[in-house]
């Protein structure tokens, strides 16, 4: 389902929203959200536990994010990113990334052919410039296996 014509329509997005971000430092949405931060996109936080991260306003909800935010990175428990994914859709954004693991069989079933960028099984940070060594490392294998995206 991920192609990497997909993978680059999301990551040519420059207003992103990123679900996951929480109190706990070494969760993955926090390293995503500082690392896509570094790499100069305008990214929007949405947890209702925080009122900011790393100097950046958080937001409660989706709902209650600016219209420019064309991109959603969720990396939630699958529960979660059920309803984060309706209210993606309800606000109109069709770029979609779910962080490996954030998304049940189900939900990877539903939104299969529903005409949404759609991103499921492959890490962002392996696919946005510069990326560190690990995740060149990462996409190096993944070639080698025949796993990368085409």
């Amino acid at each position: 389902m991920t192609s990497l014509s997909k993978i680059r329509q999301f990551t040519s997005q420059q207003h992103i929203a990123v679900a996951g971000v929480s109190r706990t430092p070494g969760k993955f949405g926090n390293n995503a959200f500082k690392e896509l931060k570094q790499k100069g996109y305008t990214l929007y936080p949405v947890t209702p536990y925080l009122d900011e991260i790393e100097g950046v306003r958080c937001f409660r909800d989706i709902s209650s994010l600016p219209d420019e935010v064309t991109a959603l990175l969720i990396s939630t428990k699958p529960d979660q990113s059920e309803i984060l994914l309706e209210e993606a859709r309800r606000k109109g954004i069709r770029h979609i990334w779910f962080q490996q693991g954030s998304a049940s069989k189900k939900t990877i079933e539903e939104v299969k052919n529903s005409g949404d960028n759609i991103i499921t099984g492959e890490c962002i940070l392996m696919f946005t410039e510069p990326s560190h060594f690990i995740h060149r490392s990462h996409a190096f294998f993944k070639k080698l296996f025949g796993s990368y995206p085409v």
